[in-house]
C-alpha cells in the first residue's frame, strides 16, 4: 500500500512541478479509476493534489482541477472530508465572484452532519457558512432546517466561543426576520453568557440591554413573564440604570403613559449617549421603525392586563383616555361593538376588560 501511495503522488507531483495541467487532471482521472486500485492510495493522492488547489494562483486552472477531484472524490466515503472541503473552496470562490446563489447551493450538497471521519468542530463550521449562505440568498426555511443540525450542548466545549457567537448571530439574523422577539431575546441572553462577552464591559451591556428590549417586545404570556422577572434579577442591569427602569415599568402593576414613556426613554433608546451608546433595536430604519410601533402595543396591551385587575366594565371613552388613545382606534384594535349595542362580554373579548354602553358606570 505504502508503495503504490508513492507512485500515485509522485505522478501528480510531477504533473504538478512540470506545470502539466491537462496532464494533471487526466492522471488524477485515469489512476482513481484503476481497477483494484487501493484507496488508502488514492486517499493519499486526492489529499497531495488538495494542497495544490491551495497554492494555484490561476483561477480558471485551480477551478479545474477543484472540479476534477471533486468528481473523482464524489460518492466516496474514504475521501468525504477532502471532497467538503473542496466544496467550501468553490464555494468561497463563487461567493468572492458575485454568485452567491451558487455558493449557497454548491455548499447545500453536503451533509457533513453525517461525516463520522469529521471533528465536531469543523461540521460545525461548514453547517454554519450553510445557514450563513442561505440567509445571504434569503432563503429563511432552508436556514431553519439546516440550524437544527446543531446541538447548542457543543457551545459549552472549551474553545468554542467565536463559533457560538457566530451561531447565535446568525439565529438573530433568521428571527428578526420571522419576528420571534422572545427567541431573539434568548440568542442575546446566550451571548451576554459567554466569557468573551462578559470580559469586555461594552460587549457584555449592548447584549443585555439588546436581552431587555427584545423581552419586552415579546408578546405577553408565562414564558415571557418568567423571562422578565429572571432578566430582573440580574445584578448587572444596575450598571445600565434606564433598561432597569424600563423593564421594571413592566413588572409594576401601573398604568404607563406611552407619551411619558417616548420623553423618558425614547433618546435612549433611539439615539444613545456617549456613556450608553443605543442598540440598533429602535434605529432609524423600516425594521427599526416597525419594533417602535410594537414597543407602543406592549405598553397598551401592560395597561390593559392592569385594567381588568381593577375594571369589570368601563366605557370606551374613560379606557381610552386610561390607554392614552382615541375612541376609534381603541375599537378598531379588537373590533369591538360601538356606542349604543350591548356590553361585551369578557369571554368575547379574550378576558379583556368588558365595554359598556357610554353614560353607564
Amino acid at each position: 500500500m505504502v508503495s503504490t501511495s508513492r507512485i500515485l503522488v509522485a505522478v501528480v507531483k510531477m504533473c504538478y512541478e512540470a506545470k502539466e495541467w491537462d496532464l494533471l487532471n487526466e492522471n488524477i482521472m485515469l489512476l482513481s479509476k484503476r481497477r483494484s486500485q487501493l484507496k488508502q492510495a488514492v486517499a493519499k493522492m486526492v489529499q497531495q493534489c488538495c494542497t495544490y488547489v491551495e497554492e494555484i494562483t490561476d483561477l480558471p486552472i485551480k477551478l479545474r482541477l477543484i472540479d476534477t477531484l471533486r468528481m473523482v472524490t464524489e460518492g466516496k466515503i474514504y475521501v468525504e472530508i477532502e471532497r467538503a472541503r473542496l466544496t467550501k473552496t468553490l464555494a468561497t470562490i463563487k461567493e468572492q465572484n458575485g454568485d452567491v446563489k451558487e455558493a449557497a447551493s454548491i455548499l447545500q450538497e453536503l451533509q457533513v452532519e453525517t461525516y463520522g471521519s469529521m471533528e465536531k468542530k469543523e461540521r460545525v463550521e461548514f453547517i454554519l457558512e450553510q445557514m450563513r449562505l442561505c440567509l445571504a440568498v434569503k432563503d429563511y426555511i432552508r436556514t431553519q432546517i439546516i440550524s437544527k443540525k446543531i446541538n447548542t450542548k457543543f457551545f459549552q466545549e472549551e474553545n468554542t466561543e467565536k463559533l457560538k457567537l457566530k451561531y447565535y448571530n446568525l439565529m438573530i439574523q433568521l428571527d428578526q426576520h420571522e419576528g420571534s422577539y422572545l427567541s431573539i431575546c434568548k440568542h442575546y441572553r446566550a451571548i451576554y453568557d459567554t466569557p468573551c462577552i462578559q470580559a469586555e464591559s461594552e460587549k457584555w451591556q449592548q447584549a443585555l440591554k439588546s436581552v431587555v428590549l427584545y423581552v419586552i417586545l415579546a408578546p405577553f404570556d408565562n414564558e415571557q413573564s418568567d423571562l422578565v422577572h429572571r432578566i430582573s434579577g440580574d445584578k448587572k442591569l444596575e450598571e445600565i440604570p434606564k433598561y432597569k427602569d424600563l423593564l421594571k415599568l413592566f413588572t409594576t402593576m401601573e398604568l404607563m403613559r406611552w407619551s411619558t414613556l417616548v420623553e423618558d426613554y425614547g433618546m435612549e433608546l433611539r439615539k444613545g449617549s456617549l456613556e450608553s451608546p443605543a442598540t440598533d433595536v429602535f434605529g432609524y430604519t423600516e425594521e427599526g421603525e416597525k419594533r417602535w410601533k410594537d414597543l407602543k402595543n406592549r405598553v397598551v396591551e401592560h395597561n390593559i392586563r392592569i385594567m381588568a385587575k381593577y375594571y369589570t366594565r368601563i366605557t370606551m371613552k374613560r379606557m381610552a383616555q386610561l390607554l392614552d388613545l382615541s375612541v376609534d382606534p381603541l375599537r378598531g384594535m379588537w373590533d369591538l361593538p360601538g356606542p349604543g349595542h350591548e356590553p361585551t362580554s369578557p369571554a368575547s373579548a379574550g378576558g379583556l376588560p368588558t365595554t359598556a354602553p357610554p353614560g353607564k358606570p
